[in-house]
């Protein structure tokens, strides 16, 4: 019979044994050591039944158990020390607080996105943006830094996938109970739920409860809409991760942006916690937050709509996480009018100004759309993208919304991305570092990456090195066999079948591992386009080779589930089944055994559509080497020491057959001659392939520090966080209007900005040719009108030319006002050229807007230049 009603019945802990609760609320279990062995003591099976999860465990565990438990002097005192030392961990001095410069940073930070990964008990997360976001919360919360998580409760999760008996992705939506989940309800002082509202067009409501989990020292939020008093379509909101039509995906974005705003407001009111000066929007997902702030100051407390745009944007940062186009999230215009139109959301608050704020009005855009991330770089002072080579591609992608500036001058910079070391680092590599680093917190000093730390791994001994790889290897395949027999039970294979499974892999083989969403451009199956080729590497008598494979396509997505069935089905071939698995399901779990347990690392996706890659990082971490296309990180930390560099055929333009082709060539030869030999290739007296043991080494020690969360989290403090928070400071309503105003009076006047005459007045260059070191006096007359020299900054800008005569790597020399203003409103500027670099040289001038609140000169998206410039070679530009 089925229970028509579903509630969770939860046990009464001996009072002894009472910390155990607040050791399973705190999600910092998920990346300590100590306080996970600790939960697997209390019942071993019910551990391994309850998924590694202790919520559930202690939902499980028999009183007489418990009872046992509370009587046993032993465990108490492994109790006590745990919970000392998470006490320890959430209120004593870390870095933020510690650091010379720690006055200045922001009181606190609220950090947006509509997916967190942080544990596989706690399954809100579809792929590397959430499991970004949740190693950005841990690091945070290792290095004290006071970060508020905002995110929604998906009540379906995203999905569990299985397979068909053809190899046909299946998707499965297991309701999730928030009582059964490490979270607690946010109470107000009475004990009433806590709740945000969204008002709907046609009278209707959106309400949300707000959800908590404590990740280490940070609070996140997480906004579940299944509340009574919404109908049905709204109780549906927060069903699942990105799943469910525009309007859906709308209002799921709304409540996270906007709801997100007032559950913040309400959880810094309820709990004391200090109010955040930053707000950060990672991905475009959560814009709709700049909104509901604009709403508070101009409607709340009267600042007016375009003072409260300046104060907004003083506090906002904004990370990109797509390099195309198509990862971007674009809503139909007339649909985001009606729901802040009259009667929807925002009252007050101009709907023409909202939907100005998400115009693609720029040459290329389409008008009928509300573009997500325009409106999050628009409300956004400073933006970043995750990777250094992304920064670029992100400058290139937006350069429309700063017309007449080259893509190099875009504002958004680069802070790449890292992993969180405790969560991603198998226990038995965190024990080898700390038998070399010392006692103490091995976990702290892998998160904090100090590089005398580190250095320590060099002197492990290369049996010890290569005994771990072994084990970790060995745990792998044994992880391998026990899903894919569950797999193919799942698939409809009866035990009698299954005899083979016992035979998959094989601890002493090479073994890469190729795990990720499955979207066309990351090529799953770039390694089947040779398929005899496969079969040779895979099957060689000397050298073989074992991949494991693991990845879901999106379930609207029927090509990438048609990558996953091929690659499926060339697996089940009795001839090489042994040596290549798909494993069905991947998450977080499957993650945290995975990395580990691989020699090399494959990533093969279409450079440069990868933004960052976090997985070959989490591998680098536990001794894996890096097999890679050059995008993302790769790209930016590739060194032979710590892997290889697969070719790319990025010349090739739309013969994307052709380039696949090639790559994949590429692929094969590096295993055949280079990666398989490296492994094989065997010390005589020692048995030990000594190259390669040293590449692990260097992996560990050189790229180890680069590749973590707790240095991402740091750059972001120092290097946007803090100067956000300075500028919010800065922008008191007074300031805020002053800015605005400032602004509307250049924006008025730009278009009579010019530059009228160029002339190199001393040391002009003779014949077209200058020596090195040589400098040129330019004067300039810059026509400004209504504006003054205050206004303004006009600069120089020389270097390199090409064939084409456009200025490469150029420096900006600052020119100064020399006379004027004559009566139309010329001036003149005049300054030194030095000629630093030999060869093809240029100049140009130009003409920016310049206050001293701008975070950069670019931010207005306003130009002057000579009309139809161009520098000319080995010379300069003569108007």
């Amino acid at each position: 019979m089925k229970a028509i009603r579903r509630f969770t019945v939860r046990p009464v802990l001996p009072e002894p044994l009472m910390p155990l609760a607040d050791l399973a609320r705190n999600l910092r279990w998920s990346w300590h050591t100590e306080t996970r062995e600790l939960f697997q003591s209390v019942d071993p099976e019910g551990w391994q039944a309850a998924g590694g999860d202790p919520v559930r465990l202690l939902g499980s565990v028999p009183a007489a158990r418990l009872g046992e438990l509370a009587a046993d002097r032993r465990f108490l005192r492994r109790l006590a020390v745990v919970a000392a030392d998470l006490d320890d961990y959430l209120h004593g001095a870390r870095w933020y607080q510690t650091h010379e410069n720690s006055a200045g940073f922001p009181a606190a930070i609220a950090y947006f996105s509509p997916e967190f990964g942080i544990t596989a008990a706690l399954p809100q997360y579809s792929g590397g943006l959430g499991i970004l976001a949740g190693d950005h919360l841990k690091a945070a919360s290792d290095l004290g830094v006071p970060v508020i998580g905002v995110g929604l409760l998906y009540r379906h999760g995203y999905f569990r996938q299985s397979l068909s008996r053809d190899g046909w992705q299946q998707e499965h939506y297991p309701v999730l109970d928030p009582h059964e989940l490490p979270l607690s309800l946010l109470r107000q002082e009475d004990g009433t739920p806590a709740r945000v509202t969204l008002t709907l067009p046609g009278g209707r409501s959106l309400h949300a409860h707000i959800w908590q989990a404590r990740v280490g020292r940070v609070p996140l939020l997480l906004l579940d809409s299944d509340v009574e008093d919404n109908d049905a379509g709204a109780r549906e909101v927060t069903d699942r991760l990105y799943g469910g039509g525009s309007d859906h995906r709308l209002l799921q974005e709304m409540l996270l942006g906007i709801g997100g705003v007032r559950a913040v407001r309400a959880y810094c009111r309820i709990t004391g916690h200090a109010d955040p000066e930053v707000f950060h929007t990672n991905e475009g997902h959560a814009g709709f937050l700049g909104l509901e702030r604009i709403r508070e100051l101009d409607g709340e407390h009267g600042l007016g709509f375009d003072a409260a745009v300046e104060a907004v944007r003083a506090g906002t940062v904004f990370t990109t996480h797509t390099p195309v186009p198509a990862g971007i999230d674009r809503f139909d215009r007339s649909l985001v009018a009606r729901h802040f139109g009259e009667g929807g959301e925002l009252a007050g608050v101009p709907a023409e100004r909202i939907l100005e704020l998400g115009a693609e009005s720029y040459p290329g855009g389409d008008p009928g759309v509300f573009n997500m991330a325009v409106m999050g770089l628009r409300l956004a002072q400073r933006a970043n993208g995750v990777s250094t080579l992304h920064g670029a591609v992100s400058r290139g992608m937006f350069a429309g919304l700063w017309p007449g500036f080259d893509a190099a001058d875009v504002p958004i910079v680069s802070v790449t991305n890292g992993v969180h070391a405790p969560t991603w680092v198998a226990p038995e590599v965190m024990r080898l570092g700390a038998r070399q680093i010392g006692a103490g917190r091995t976990e702290d000093a892998l998160a904090a990456g100090a590089s005398a730390r580190w250095d320590a791994v060099a002197q492990i001994a290369d049996q010890d090195v290569w005994d771990v790889r072994r084990t970790l290897r060995e745990q792998l395949v044994q992880e391998v066999r026990d899903r894919l027999r569950a797999s193919w039970k799942q698939r409809g294979a009866a035990d009698a079948e299954l005899g083979w499974v016992d035979g998959v892999l094989d601890p002493d083989v090479l073994t890469i591992g190729f795990a990720r969403r499955v979207p066309s451009y990351k090529r799953l199956t770039l390694m089947l386009r040779d398929p005899e080729r496969l079969r040779r590497l895979l099957l060689h008598p000397d050298r073989p080779v074992q991949i494991v494979v693991a990845g879901k396509a999106h379930p609207a997505d029927d090509g990438g589930k048609r990558l996953v069935q091929e690659l499926v089905r060339f697996s089940d071939d009795p001839r090489v089944r042994h040596r290549i698995v798909f494993l069905p399901d991947y998450g977080m779990a499957m993650a945290q055994k995975l990395y580990p347990g691989c020699d090399v690392w494959l990533n093969n996706p279409l450079r440069p559509l990868e933004a960052c890659g976090t997985s070959g990082m989490k591998a680098a971490l536990n001794g894996c080497l890096n097999l890679s296309v050059l995008d993302g990180w790769w790209d930016e930390w590739f060194e032979p020491d710590f892997g290889w560099a697969i070719p790319t055929a990025d010349g090739l333009g739309t013969d994307e057959d052709r380039r696949d082709d090639l790559e994949a060539g590429a692929l094969y030869e590096l295993i055949e001659e280079r990666v398989a030999p490296r492994f094989y290739d065997r010390d005589g007296r020692a048995g030990l392939p000594v190259r390669w043991i040293e590449m692990v080494r260097r992996t560990l020690v050189s790229l180890g520090p680069k590749v973590l969360a707790g240095r991402m989290v740091r750059e972001y403090v120092e290097r946007l966080y803090t100067p956000a928070a300075l500028a919010h400071r800065t922008l008191t309503p007074d300031t805020a209007r002053d800015l605005a105003w400032w602004k509307g009076r250049i924006r008025a006047s730009w278009p009579e900005v010019a530059v009228e005459h160029v002339e190199a007045v001393a040391a002009a260059p003779v014949g077209g040719t200058a020596e090195l070191g040589a400098t040129l006096t330019l004067r300039v007359r810059v026509a400004l009108h209504a504006l003054t020299p205050d206004d303004v900054e006009v600069q120089a800008v020389a270097g390199r030319v090409d064939a084409q005569d456009v200025i490469r790597d150029g420096r900006a020399f600052p020119l100064k006002p020399a006379a004027g203003p004559d009566l139309e409103g010329r001036w003149v500027y005049e300054g030194p050229l030095a000629l630093d670099r030999t060869g093809p040289f240029g100049y140009t001038v130009r003409v920016l807007p310049a206050h001293p609140l701008l975070a950069s000169p670019a931010e207005l998206g306003l130009v002057a230049a000579p009309v139809g410039s161009e520098a000319s070679l080995g010379g300069v530009l003569m108007r």
